[in-house]
């Protein structure tokens, strides 16, 4: 008598379920809520870096502010001490706010300065207007990185980083400030 080639429905069953076992290990985890937030306040301080480089296109001041830096990076080592967080992650994270920052407004300056113009729409006040924006958002973004803390070694914190970042850029200069901005929130050994 010939024998079936049919599998036991035992075993068809136990390998369907390793087949979808394995499928699903393969799914990396989902991004942590905390990460969302501190993208799009970090996104925020990009957007307004743009009015940053309007001011500093009608002023004819350069981008690069050595003082105003320092400050804002002694300020945010105090906050941190205040938080409970480590003032040398804390100054990394916002020295790369800066250098983002610094990418978006020399990228517009250059863009502006092919054109010969300049968008022509209303100026904040850079002082008066822009900077306690920006110190309100560093706060924020302190708060954020604090929720965000416990992910940080995640081995799959950069392909957070990436999947949830992409929903944010808008430019080709907005994306690479934004891998920049976002260059010390993973701490993964390869």
């Amino acid at each position: 008598m010939p024998r079936s080639t049919r599998l036991p429905y035992w075993l068809a069953c136990a390998l369907l379920g390793l087949f979808a076992g394995g499928v699903q290990a393969d799914k990396p985890t989902p991004a942590p809520d905390a990460l969302q937030p501190l993208l799009a306040t970090m996104n925020e301080r990009l957007n307004i870096s743009e009015l940053v480089a309007l001011t500093k296109w009608d002023s004819g001041k350069p981008v690069q502010d050595n003082t105003r830096e320092a400050q804002v990076i002694a300020n945010a080592r105090k906050q941190a001490t205040q938080r409970q967080l480590d003032p040398d992650d804390v100054a990394d994270l916002i020295a790369a706010q800066i250098e983002a920052s610094k990418l978006v407004q020399y990228g517009r300056l250059a863009q502006w300065q092919a054109a010969h113009k300049a968008p022509d729409t209303p100026r904040p006040d850079l002082i008066n207007d822009i900077r306690p924006k920006l110190d309100k958002l560093q706060n924020l973004l302190l708060q954020q990185y604090a929720a965000f803390l416990p992910y940080r070694k995640d081995p799959n914190c950069p392909q957070w980083l990436a999947t949830e970042r992409s929903a944010l850029i808008k430019d080709h200069l907005h994306g690479q400030a934004m891998i920049r901005a976002t260059g010390e929130l993973c701490v993964v050994s390869r």
